[in-house]
């Protein structure tokens, strides 16, 4: 039995799968650092590259002992620029560019894009962002094959670089073919976790489901915010997702870059609300790509996040394609183990959320204050579906705690869960064995001496003709 890291954050790290860090080794190292789940990008690669990434992932799982999660995360409808006639492309104030519904550009000032229907859904006055932003557009005119604009935001322009569009609202589906194929790929080969792109309605969500109910997958799905009208259904995205990504890329872009954080803080809350997990991403750790430490606005900003009540934090191009991915990932643990420090757990905060039986909330609650009330050293939670200890993730109690399994996909899950570290045990039995084999384990790795206190708690089914059980059992 592997000794889960009880020394790391409580939070819990996404790293971003690419070249930097793809093959088993450097992904084991990840692992030791810290990361808990990996991020394989759809946006890059087709089918046969995430098949090697996942095979690499698996690998490096097996060489650590530890049961690390994977996220797979859709592209969506991005829309992207056509290629250009010269690159880079230096747009200045009051420049005028067109784009063009066919053929390829025959100037400079001439631009495509990968969404056939862009110039139909245009009108004058509305704003296209290119380049994450960097560069602004006012809709000038447009005619049938036209959409003439004017630079207000100079920057500069490469191929394939993003099209935003405030304000607009696209008829193009959330899920592209594209997505159905990598959905469909994902439930066959075991994924934990799939993450949408551009959210906008509760009924994308169901969608997704929909695909993995009928192939039989039981994976997490995270709705990624990053549109103004998830925002305006935030309540009912996060009642239809397993869990929620705050995607600050395309979100600072979409809105005024000045409200996302108060955003975050509204999605954040809305999430500790209905007990469902939130990730925090995009550039919380942007300048390690080059440098081998953050700045300290980006120090401030993850913490922040912890304290605000993320359950994770995502890296992106930091372990992607950065040049420090493994100092990325330890610094970022070592951010949160600080600030989590300044947690208070709440006794009298109770949390319901439909997903597990009242009783099983009810008595994890219990469970959590008892083992606050008599300092254990540690919480045990045995747990067939991890319901158990989705509950608990959310106490924000700073005693350790196992999320106890013999399912590999419930360890796997377990690894978005704040402060709850996956521990594989020979069989869900009797209680009774489940606390001799964790006692055993203890004592042989240091975890455990004689005399320190352990909370066990038995999620529903595990224990016969009952919900729940909660034991105090002392080391002897």
């Amino acid at each position: 039995m592997p000794r889960p890291s009880l020394d790391q954050s409580c939070t819990k790290i996404v790293a971003t799968v690419g070249p930097a860090c793809d093959t088993p080794e450097k992904l084991a190292e990840l692992i030791e650092a810290g990361a808990d789940v990996f991020r394989i990008n759809t946006a890059h690669g087709k089918i046969p590259d995430h098949e090697q990434k996942l095979a690499a992932i698996r690998e490096a799982s097996a060489m650590t002992g530890v049961h690390v999660g994977v996220l797979l995360d859709l592209a969506g409808p991005k829309i992207r620029l056509g290629e250009l006639v010269n690159e880079p492309l230096q747009c200045d104030v009051g420049m005028q560019l067109t784009f063009i519904r066919r053929g390829e550009p025959k100037t400079d000032h001439e631009l495509t894009s990968t969404y056939g229907k862009l110039i139909d859904e245009l009108t004058v006055g509305n704003r296209v962002m290119l380049a994450d932003g960097m560069v602004a557009l006012e809709v000038e005119s447009v005619s049938a094959d036209r959409a003439v604009c004017r630079v207000t935001a100079a920057g500069e322009l490469r191929s394939r670089q993003g099209i935003n569009l405030p304000g607009v609202k696209l008829s193009v589906s959330a899920m592209q073919r594209n997505d159905l194929d990598n959905a469909i790929w994902a439930a066959d080969h075991g994924i934990d976790f799939i993450s949408l792109s551009f959210v906008r309605t509760a009924e994308d969500v169901r969608t997704l489901k929909n695909v993995l109910t009928a192939h039989d997958c039981e994976a997490l799905v995270i709705a990624k915010i990053e549109k103004p009208e998830a925002l305006a259904n935030l309540e009912q995205i996060v009642d239809a997702a397993d869990g929620i990504m705050v995607a600050r890329g395309d979100l600072g872009v979409e809105i005024d870059v000045a409200e996302t954080p108060m955003a975050q803080k509204r999605i954040i809350r809305v999430c500790k609300e209905k007990v469902k997990p939130v990730i925090v991403a995009t550039q919380m750790l942007e300048s390690m790509h080059h440098s081998p430490r953050p700045t300290r606005a980006e120090a401030s900003d993850v913490a922040n996040a912890i304290l605000d009540g993320a359950d994770a934090c995502m890296l992106s191009g930091e372990t992607a394609i950065g040049d420090f991915p493994v100092k990325t990932v330890q610094m970022m643990s070592r951010i949160m183990q600080c600030t989590e420090q300044s947690l208070t757990h709440d006794m009298t905060e109770r949390t319901v959320t439909n997903r597990v039986h009242p009783i099983t909330t009810a008595v994890t609650f219990a469970a959590t204050n008892i083992a606050e009330a008599i300092d254990a050293s540690l919480i045990v939670i045995a747990t067939k579906s991890g319901g158990t200890a989705w509950v608990k993730s959310k106490s924000r109690s700073l005693i350790p705690t196992l999320g106890a399994s013999d399912c590999e996909e419930t360890l796997r899950r377990m690894n978005l869960f704040w402060g709850i570290k996956p521990i594989a045990i020979k069989k869900m039995g009797h209680p009774a064995e489940i606390r001799t084999e964790i006692c055993r384990w203890g004592k042989k790795t240091g975890v455990l001496k004689v005399g320190d206190r352990i909370v066990f708690v038995s999620g529903s089914g595990v224990v016969e003709k009952a919900h729940n059980s909660v034991v105090v059992h002392t080391v002897d």
